[in-house]
């Protein structure tokens, strides 16, 4: 199943093609691999075990939704500052607050008769022959494991929507094998975030977000997380690019990092050499279904004023104007080449043809900021669409819409 675009109708909806060239993302399903982009859990039976049996060290502590600077900690001076010549003060800092996350699902009489594959993210690796053991002692389910981090004492974790969607059963393993059963409280999946929570005895620790607007083309970064099924690990690189558009949906605007991550790394943070999250490590370009040095993470700016909407509702309004969009339609502005019967658009007298040029005050140049802007506002809240319409200029009032489900057949 593909990752939707952000679209409810991909023949008449706001929609942007797919990049040439580029795979969608899957979402989780047991043994998946879409190449060259891969997600990051990994899936599987068995994982489950893997991720237990594990000992290394784990640490103390929407697009759609405006980002607040309140969401983010104050800049904070690096702990790593010569080189670095290690990490090793960043990770006794923060590796407490990284989890990791197995996941079940039961089968019915059909599946658990069938024999399942082999995930791509184990065979070929040391643990292949444990992994067949497991699996035959689990055949009545299907396992998966992921990675995520706690942002309060509470046991409120952030990991991505792939890795727990469609589970019966979300088990939590902290650093110290300490296992929590968690809860979904709410995920999304057009930015592929949820939120879990755990209930602990003790206060948990935590991390705190990052500004990701002021990370840097070539700053280091630390990703953190649960690479097939190992167990809490670390890797370091630098940011290679800032903005990349993987071809997912229109809020793509990740970071490109070199250092390595794998499957089982999904929802594992990104951490500055402060210590804060800038980045939910998502996705990887891989030929092989391991690291070859590009994945990518979707910035704080993004995920943390989403996941306080999940937190707070469990879900994302959106709006939704109801028109398919060209770029391309020169002198600024987005072409309107398609509107939606009864929708937004019609209802406030919009037509094919017309260029929107701004939303309000904000001049609109391609469709993907027209979408990010339409998506931001709530449902019935009203905008002013200032167009131009052959060789007049108007401005006309819409009721934003809500929009609706996204059809994953399409």
């Amino acid at each position: 199943m593909a990752l939707p675009l952000f679209s409810d109708n991909m023949s008449h909806h706001e929609r942007i093609p797919q990049p040439p060239g580029m795979t969608w993302i899957a979402t989780a399903r047991p043994a998946a691999r879409l190449l060259p982009v891969l997600l990051l859990s990994m899936t599987g039976a068995g994982t489950e075990a893997l991720a237990q049996d594990a000992t290394a060290p784990v640490a103390a502590s929407a697009p759609g939704v405006p980002a607040s600077p309140s969401l983010f900690a104050p800049p904070v001076p690096p702990v790593v500052q010569t080189g670095p010549l290690t990490f090793a003060p960043l990770v006794r800092q923060v590796g407490p607050a990284v989890v990791n996350i197995a996941v079940s699902q039961a089968q019915d009489s059909h599946q658990a008769a069938t024999r399942q594959p082999l995930p791509p993210s184990v065979k070929g690796t040391p643990f292949e022959h444990k992994f067949r053991e497991r699996m035959r002692a689990h055949g009545e389910e299907l396992l998966g494991a992921g990675s995520g981090f706690l942002i309060d004492p509470d046991g409120v974790i952030v990991t991505n929507a792939h890795v727990v969607g469609g589970a019966d059963q979300i088990t939590v393993s902290l650093s110290d094998g300490t296992e929590f059963p968690a809860r979904l409280v709410g995920s999304d999946d057009l930015t592929d975030i949820a939120v879990i929570q755990i209930h602990a005895p003790h206060p948990m620790p935590f991390v705190l977000w990052g500004d990701s607007r002021l990370v840097n083309i070539g700053d280091w970064i630390m990703a953190a997380g649960n690479p097939f099924g190992l167990g809490s690990s670390v890797t370091a690189g630098i940011v290679s690019a800032r903005g990349r558009d993987i071809g997912t949906s229109p809020f793509d605007d990740f970071f490109q990092i070199d250092a390595p991550i794998n499957p089982g790394n999904s929802g594992g943070p990104s951490f500055n050499l402060g210590g804060q999250v800038v980045a939910v490590n998502t996705a990887i370009v891989s030929p092989t279904g391991g690291s070859v040095g590009i994945g990518f993470g979707l910035p704080s700016e993004i995920v943390a004023p989403i996941v306080e909407e999940l937190r707070l509702n469990g879900h994302i309004d959106r709006g939704w104007l109801g028109v398919t969009l060209a770029d391309g339609a020169g002198h600024g502005g987005v072409q309107i080449v398609g509107i939606d019967r009864d929708g937004p658009a019609m209802k406030a007298h919009l037509r094919i043809g017309d260029v929107i040029t701004a939303v309000n005050d904000e001049p609109i140049d391609t469709a993907r900021m027209l979408i990010r802007s339409i998506a931001a506002k709530r449902p019935h809240s009203t905008v002013t669409l200032h167009i131009r319409r052959r060789h007049d200029t108007m401005s006309l009032e819409a009721c934003v819409g809500h929009r609706p489900d996204e059809d994953l057949d399409d």
